[in-house]
């Protein structure tokens, strides 16, 4: 399942590593902050502010770390187009990782509202998106869209439970040589996946660990280092025409989204399989 929104690589975006006040939120992402759905919009459009929604999920102990919204070439669409918020919890700030809620929204009716469960890794930054093993909301802007999207924050939260469990349960399967490189090649699959142009690197380029502490052989370990690996970029690698150069880090939010929940969909795969 795609997202709602697209966003493109260049959007604007602000990272933090501690929590995001408002002004900082505007100052990138002022369609968060939308008084009123955009001219375009008919009667029938039901309109919530995505700040309602923050404030709300601010109540429950999670705080905004990331914003993003779409570029656009109207001015008059700035402050109505699609963007993204990445919350989390305020108790899980210091840990090496933390569950995440990302959402996303418009005003001007280019995307419906949809919430993702997520995660998060402080040791290499990289955002972990679950798969469609846990909750995944999207409410259409029609009807009770206040009631909806509140409803569907507190089913992700939910949701977290099941990423605990399916991340305990993968720290205890340990992968053979053979298995890890299978797993390997598949990820390799789901980020180069023209079959007429060979992927720039191996296998075990992206099984290398990047830090002592993920050369562990348990499919979480192998999941992360494959993760971070093809998110993050940086490997030497060959190009069509036999010329050296480093990959490059997937830079698009919704490109970096939609390989997350396939790796974890993998990994899910390798879970049952080992089971």
């Amino acid at each position: 399942m795609q997202l709602a929104s697209r966003f493109a690589s260049r959007s604007p975006v602000l990272r933090s590593e501690s929590p995001l006040s408002d002004d900082q939120i505007r100052a990138v992402a002022p369609s968060i902050f939308a008084e009123a759905p955009h001219e375009s919009r008919s009667q029938r459009y039901s309109y919530i502010p995505t700040a309602t929604v923050l404030q709300e999920l601010r109540g429950e102990g999670f705080q905004p770390f990331m914003v993003c919204q779409t570029r656009v070439r109207q001015e008059n669409r700035r402050h109505y187009t699609k963007h993204m918020i990445r919350l989390r919890h305020a108790s899980q700030i210091n840990g090496s990782e933390a569950n995440e809620i990302i959402l996303l929204n418009s005003h001007d009716g280019t995307s419906s509202y949809q919430m993702l469960a997520g995660m998060f890794r402080f040791v290499c930054q990289n955002g972990l998106v679950c798969g469609d093993t846990v909750a995944d909301v999207r409410v259409p802007h029609k009807g009770d869209v206040a009631g909806q999207v509140i409803e569907g924050a507190y089913e992700v939260l939910r949701g977290f439970d099941q990423v605990q469990e399916s991340r305990e349960a993968m720290q205890a399967i340990t992968l053979d040589t053979g298995e890890s490189e299978v797993f390997a090649r598949a990820a390799l699959a789901l980020k180069y996946d023209d079959p007429e142009k060979p992927a720039p690197v191996t296998g075990a380029q992206i099984l290398m660990p990047r830090r002592v502490d993920d050369r562990r052989a348990d499919l979480w370990s192998v999941f992360n280092r494959t993760q971070e690996n093809l998110v993050k970029g940086g490997l030497s690698a060959r190009a069509g025409n036999g010329c050296r150069q480093r990959t490059r880090p997937v830079q698009g939010i919704d490109n970096g989204i939609h390989l997350n929940r396939a790796l974890w969909l993998l990994a899910e795969g390798m879970r049952r399989l080992k089971a």
